[in-house]
């Protein structure tokens, strides 16, 4: 027997270990298993360029948990501890490889370490792979035996400090088992399901096929161990296969595999590239509706099959992590701070890549299925805004193929539009003037106003449409995009002047005066008598398109933009001196003043239209109503 220490420069390399990994200390049972996986493969490879020349058996990776006894701490005494190995038919170690590939850790002190790498994830970028075990084992051992002929079996094993052993083994047996004796504080890891949900998280499409026991039955009223072996991973996940070998039901139930709860997706994207990276996956557009679901950790990255993480923000363009699916990359660089991956050039290739694949996917349906287009514009208008509102490259591409939709339910591509409504909806100042409704039954009255007009006007009822019209603007020449009831008609779509009622200085100021006496307090108002014409409303009240916008933008945004929930909002009363009731008003005694019980009428018809009429006010209004019908 052979004892020794382990080639560390440091006193002790395994507090730095737990201090880095702590927090992901499940992830142990991954590089383990991925370990094996790897010794595996070289096998394979080995037998299939005829290096190794006899049979290769059954290279099923497994996986079992159990109980044994350790020296307890007083001497003389043991004690029950629980266990996890892995055990694989790979190439196995010598004595030699051993010591080369498990003794000799080379890092120069621990302190030079923990400052070089603080930000930075260790396991397998540095070799530490299997290391990680300690993070969770008072005790390690493994068992090893090589392929090479004539090879003798190794056991070695160490407590969590520098210092190991290492003696011959009787194994028989090619390949490698790797036995973890579990510390008190995660005994819990060897509990069947815990295990097995952790197998099922990181090694579910592992490229070997992994057995953890025998798959349970029902069986007297407790759960046993069937006949049938436990795999618990799937060896070839369709995104290894060529997308001319599949089916849309081969997509659809790989993911319900994925996502057993979730809708069913409205299509997916078979990603397979091999220059200038390798990388290869399925994205699947989830149907979103109409909110905004920003759940992240929906898109799972592997690299050659071994599952890394779930936060792709890093990777995936903003947008895009709200999609579900898979990517697979071995040239992702997968142990490093998260500023090194937004800086890496294969990531941002990767990203570019995705983004083109995924804006060339939506064009051509656009292009080629119409109908089916429309059809899913409804769940897939979010994701397209978002797209195009975060990533200048998608907002190119998608100005070709996103639509959109008026309140009568028809579809346009934007280019389309403009072309339909350019002749009529161009104002005095040559600006293309783009109506919009957000609530069509809410805003019925000013839609049928802009419609008697000859005008069309679109349906804009996504929560990202005050930042996506202000895109829209910067992007369509010569264009304005105002909501149907931001002002009345003809100072919306304005083809001349509208004439406003001379009045001296200080009959506006009176005008002023007596309308906030009877409009809600709480607001800013801006007062003015206007020739509109006796077919337009008697009093209207409007939030300008500016200010409601910006407060819009504000609801969504939030943090810096919430400044502006605490400002009043702010009102456009346009007083229509053409209006019988409203010369009537004026010719009565006592004029536009606030005790005129008419003009407290129109103006709350007005305050109704704009849905501002309550509590005291909406009874008051109904009364005079009733008074005034006698």
């Amino acid at each position: 027997m052979a004892q020794g220490k382990i080639g560390v420069t440091t006193e002790n390399i395994f507090p730095v270990i737990k201090q880095f990994l702590y927090s992901d200390n499940d992830i142990f049972i991954r590089e383990i298993v991925a370990n094996a996986v790897d010794a595996t493969q070289k096998m394979k490879a080995m037998a299939s360029k005829g290096t190794y020349k006899r049979e290769l058996g059954d290279l099923t990776i497994d996986i079992a948990v159990g109980e044994a006894k350790l020296p307890g701490e007083k001497e003389g005494e043991e004690k029950t501890v629980k266990t996890i190995s892995v055990t694989d038919r790979g190439i196995g170690m010598t004595e030699e490889e051993v010591d080369k590939y498990i003794n000799q850790i080379a890092f120069s002190s621990a302190g030079e370490f923990l400052e070089k790498y603080k930000d930075q994830n260790i396991i397998g970028h540095f070799g530490l792979g299997f290391y990680s075990s300690f993070m969770v084992s008072q005790k390690v051992e493994i068992d090893t035996l090589s392929w090479r002929a004539n090879a003798k079996g190794v056991k070695w094993s160490c407590n969590g400090d520098p210092e190991y052993t290492m003696e011959k083994s009787d194994r028989k047996e090619r390949g490698t088992t790797v036995t973890l004796y579990l510390d008190s504080e995660n005994e819990g890891f060897a509990d069947r399901y815990k295990l097995e949900s952790l197998l099922k998280k990181y090694c579910k499409f592992m490229p070997v096929s992994i057995r953890f026991g025998k798959e349970q039955e029902w069986k007297d009223g407790k759960y046993v161990d069937g006949e049938k072996d436990n795999i618990i991973n799937n060896c070839e996940p369709i995104w290894t296969r060529k997308p001319s070998e599949l089916k849309d039901e081969d997509y659809d139930k790989f993911y319900k595999e994925l996502y057993p709860m979730q809708d069913e997706p409205l299509f997916h994207i078979h990603l397979n590239v091999d220059y200038p990276f390798n990388l290869t996956g399925i994205l699947y557009f989830p149907k979103i509706k109409d909110r905004m679901d920003l759940s992240r950790n929906k898109v799972q990255l592997y690299c050659n099959q071994m599952f890394v993480t779930d936060s792709v923000e890093n990777i995936l363009p903003e947008f895009m992590t709200v999609l579900h699916g898979v990517i697979d990359s071995p040239d992702i660089p997968l142990n490093v701070s998260r500023s090194y991956l937004q800086n890496d050039n294969n990531v941002k290739k990767i990203s570019g890549y995705i983004t083109r694949k995924v804006a060339e996917k939506l064009e051509d349906i656009s292009k080629n299925n119409a109908k089916d287009f429309e059809a899913k514009w409804d769940d897939l208008k979010i994701f397209i805004e978002y797209g195009m509102l975060t990533n200048a490259k998608f907002c190119e591409k998608a100005m070709e193929f996103a639509l959109f939709k008026n309140t009568d339910g028809k579809f346009f591509k934007m280019k389309d539009y403009r072309a339909a409504i350019e002749a009529n909806q161009t104002n005095k100042d040559k600006k293309v003037v783009y109506l919009y409704a957000t609530d069509p039954e809410a805003q019925y009255q000013y839609i049928e106003n802009a419609k008697n007009k000859g005008y069309d006007v679109l349906l804009m009822d996504c929560q990202l449409d005050a930042h996506y019209v202000g895109l829209l603007e910067q992007h369509i020449p010569d264009s304005i995009f105002v909501r149907v009831d931001a002002d009345i008609i003809d100072k919306l779509v304005e083809k001349e002047e509208i004439k406003s009622v001379e009045l001296s200085e200080d009959d506006k100021k009176k005008l002023q005066e007596e309308f906030e006496k009877i409009l809600p307090a709480g607001n800013k108002y801006e007062v003015s008598l206007q020739s509109l014409g006796e077919d337009a409303e008697p009093v209207s009240i409007n939030q300008g398109e500016f200010m409601r916008r910006y407060r819009d933008m504000a609801q969504v945004a939030g943090g810096g933009m919430n400044f502006m929930g605490d400002m009043p909002a702010y009102y456009n009363v346009s007083v229509n001196a053409d209006h019988p009731v409203i010369k009537k008003i004026r010719e009565s005694e006592g004029g536009l003043s606030a005790d005129n019980q008419l003009l407290k009428q129109v103006t709350d018809l007005a305050l109704l239209a704009a849905g501002m009429l309550k509590g005291k006010s909406l009874t008051d209004f109904i009364r005079r109503s009733a008074a005034l019908l006698q």
